[in-house]
Order: C-alpha cells, then structure tokens, then sequence
C-alpha cells in the first residue's frame, strides 16, 4: 500500500490532481494521501476542498494537510511537485523585467524562465535530498513545477533520484494530432527539450507514410495560457514538423514581444485574476468537485499525464510517455547526459528512452543551443556565479546581447534577492 505526497497542494491546480488519482488510487494502491504546503491559507483552502473531493470519491484511505515538509514525506512512494519559489509575484517580474530591456518575459523561456530557475532550482534539490533520507526506498519524484526540463537536468545529473520530468505539452500536441486524423490509432516521434520539441513523425498503424508534413500547421497543439500564432506558411516547408506552441517564441520572436508590451495584462496578472476568481468558489463548503473554470488557468491535461506517468512506473505498465530523461544515446546529436524531452518506456525498472530517428538540421542547432543554456543555467543556479549566469544568458537564442543581459541580470537577480542568497554571498 502507497502513500502519496502533494507538495505545493496550495496551489489551485490541485483538484484536478485529486481527480485524477481518485481514478487510479486502487490501481496505485494509495492508502493515504498527504498535502503539503508552507501557505496555511492556501493549503487549508485548496485542501479542504482536495478532501470533499476524496470523501465524495469514495476514497477509503487516510487523507492529510500539513505544512511540515519532512512529515509529508516521510515513508511516501510518489511525491507530486508543484512548487513556484517567488509565487505568482516573482512570475509577474520575470514577465515585466525583460520587457523593459525588449527581452522576452515569460514563465519557463528566456530571460523569464531563466529566473525561475535560479530560484527553484536549489529548492528542488533540498526536496530530493530530503526525498532521499526521508521517503521509501526507490520512491519516484513526479515533477511539473517550472522549468520543468532544467529542473530535470539538475536532478538527473547532480544526483541518482528517481524523477520523471513532466509537462502537458506532449499530451496536448498528440491530442491535436488525434483531433484533425480523427483517431489516437497511430504511432509518433517526439523530440526536443521542455517548451521546446517537435512531433516529427506520425503513422497510422497498417499505413507506412509519415504523413507528419501534411499536418504541420493543421493540428491545434495551442494550450490557453500560449495560444499558437499565425505562423508563415514558408516555416513549415522548412521545419516540416508539428512544433510546440512554446516554438511561438523561437519562431516569431519579435512579435510575441511586441504582443507581450502591448498587452494591457502579463499572463501573470491574468493568472492572479483566474485564482482569486477559482479561491472564491472553493471557499463553497458545498463544492466537491474540480470547478469547470480550472480549465481556463491553462493546465489542461496535466494532472492524467502526471498520474499516469506515475502508475505506469508503479505498476510496471510498460508503458510509452512523453518525460525528461537522461538521452543515453536516444538522441543521436545530444550528449548521453543530457536530459531529453522524447517517448520513453516507464515501468518497475524505470524510465528507458526510445531511440528518435526523424530531425533535421534546424532542431539538432536549436536544441543543442538552448541545452548549452540550461547546462550553465544548473551551474549558475547551484553555485550563485554572475560569471556562469551571464553566460548562460548569452548562450540563450532569445537573449545573447551583452548590452542587454548584463544590466538585465543585475535588475533581476536584485529584484529576486530575498530567494537567492548563493548570488549574495
């Protein structure tokens, strides 16, 4: 029998979490379930309504809110991360920030997504050191906190944690694919890094055609906090692939931030507006359900892939899943270390990625670009050097001015002084 551990469960994503393991508790073998958050307000809101949700779900088990991190942990098979360092205000700098320098601001890409990094990054590997000493042997990490894919590069390399490394693009982008074909019935490659990959191939099972091409620009893969643009026809001759949404910013770099100044709101601020209006209805003692309008923060989908992720592994399904893995060899052009975003096979021996074989030249320089970038981001994050950050900076595609990045990195990492004390020595 499991115990599974929620930590960040103040966080309004947490219903739809809830439901999801509702649907696998007796699968996973969950006899209790421990939320956990250093926010008193937000667990006792959330949490309450995380616990109607498990009474009317018929849960059995023993269901907990706790702000006391180690005793959430302790004995726990899967723990579920859902962390945001700096909460929603640090998001709202990292998204304001760069503007001011005509950078990208945004969550996990660029200038933005560098901040949350460096803030998260080292409170990540306290929770696996703690992991480590406290939870069961061989227990799994499932992580959706942000960035995602540099968290799963700083934990697949500085330490031999079990992690999966998750996101919801992956399972939106096949849902697109499955949309337009009308039919889940085919097989795909996936390649890339996290906010940063490409469906290359997809074939219907009894047919041999990739008939990927023919669907590069058709298939919806916008999520609703980063709808997809209107992108020139041309690219798709060139990058004849079905690219993630977050490609919005590689490929159509000036707009978005044009769109991004002369938006009257950050997709922050939106966000703040979203939660209050989500906090009000959970606040309803009569409320057991996930609220229809959770939809709408722009986490469609993943909580089943997180879930799901988790009881393949569990229950040795064998199953395949779009996760951050170590490459190992899976993508030719990367380094064996280099934690991946590709189809994996997850079940009791662990996390096993499937060899990608369709690319071209454009992903092979942009993906060892943005990997050069993360690596030095790790560092940087874990040893507080300005030198290592600057760089990292640089390396980045949608950053790389000196002129900006220099005063740029000084006005965040001051901005953010309060959650970096290795900057501040």
């Amino acid at each position: 029998m499991a115990k599974v551990a929620v930590i960040g469960a103040g966080s309004t994503y947490t219903p739809e979490l809830i439901e999801e393991l509702l649907k696998r508790a007796q699968a996973l073998q969950v006899e209790n379930i421990s939320l956990m958050d250093i926010d008193e307000a937000a667990l006792n809101l959330v949490g309450g309504l995380a616990i109607r949700q498990l009474k009317k779900g018929g849960f059995k088990g023993k269901a907990e809110l706790t702000q006391d991190l180690h005793h959430s942990l302790d004995g726990a098979k899967v723990i579920f991360a859902q962390i945001r360092p700096g909460k929603m205000e640090g998001r709202i700098r990292d998204e304001k920030i760069p503007l001011k320098y005509g950078l990208l601001g945004q969550e996990t890409t660029g200038a933005g997504g560098f901040m949350q990094a460096l803030r998260t990054v080292p409170v990540i590997m306290e929770l696996v050191a703690d992991i480590k000493r406290l939870s069961e042997s061989g227990a799994w990490l499932i992580n959706f906190s942000n960035p995602s894919g540099i968290i799963a590069e700083a934990v697949l390399n500085q330490t031999d944690a079990n992690i999966v490394g998750l996101c919801n693009c992956a399972i939106n982008m096949v849902k697109g694919v499955a949309d337009v074909i009308d039919t889940y019935d085919f097989d795909y490659e996936y390649v890339g890094l996290n906010h940063l990959s490409w469906i290359t191939s997809v074939v219907k099972h009894g047919e041999a055609e990739n008939i990927v091409s023919k669907l590069a620009g058709k298939a919806d893969t916008s999520m609703k906090n980063n709808p997809i643009a209107h992108v020139n026809p041309a690219l798709f001759k060139a990058v004849p692939y079905i690219p993630s949404s977050y490609l919005n910013y590689y490929y159509d770099r000036s707009e978005q931030v044009k769109l991004c100044l002369e938006a009257e709101k950050t997709r922050g601020e939106i966000c703040v507006e979203i939660e209050s209006k989500l906090r009000e209805q959970y606040t309803n003692p009569a409320l057991n359900i996930k609220p229809p309008e959770l939809a709408q923060r722009g986490g469609s989908l993943y909580a089943t892939a997180a879930v799901s992720a988790a009881e393949a592994i569990i229950c040795d399904k064998n199953e395949l899943h779009v996760v951050a893995a170590k490459n190992n060899g899976a993508v030719p052009f990367m380094d064996d270390d280099d934690a991946v975003e590709v189809l994996c096979r997850l079940g009791k021996e662990g996390i096993t990625p499937k060899p990608v074989t369709v690319y071209n030249d454009y992903i092979i320089g942009l993906m060892r670009a943005v990997k050069a970038y993360e690596k030095l981001t790790v560092k940087a994050a874990l040893s507080g050097d300005r030198d290592i950050a600057l760089a990292a900076l640089m390396a980045h595609p949608l950053v790389g001015d000196i002129a900006k990045a220099l005063p740029l990195l000084e006005e965040m990492l001051m901005a953010n002084r309060e959650y970096l004390p290795r900057f501040f020595k």
